[in-house]
């Protein structure tokens, strides 16, 4: 297993700010990309839904992501927030280096 991933959430685009900051300031990611105006279309109790939304792109430590999912049902408005981890296979030695102290 990686000790990084990729965290991918949506937001409704003015929660995106707020949640970012608060993962950065717990720790739960070293840093917080946000994606505005994401076209998302999926079904949901038996309708097809159409929302615009926010995405953060969350770069954090494996040993986080628990906690990370946590925080997020906590957290996040949605009823089932989409928190989707993908491993880091390789990356810059130095980015990677920093990644880790910042998630400490």
């Amino acid at each position: 297993m990686s000790a990084f991933r990729v965290v991918f959430i949506t937001v409704p685009h003015d929660k995106a700010t707020g949640l970012a900051e608060e993962i950065i300031e717990n720790r739960l990611g070293a840093c917080v990309n946000i994606i505005d105006k994401v076209h998302s279309i999926y079904r949901w109790k038996g309708k097809i839904t159409k929302d615009e939304e926010s995405l953060l792109v969350i770069k954090t430590a494996t040993k986080k992501v628990e906690n990370l999912i946590k925080f997020v049902k906590e957290s996040h408005s949605y009823e089932v927030p989409e928190v989707i981890s993908l491993n880091i296979a390789e990356g810059n030695p130095d980015y990677l280096d920093w990644l880790d102290e910042e998630t400490k």
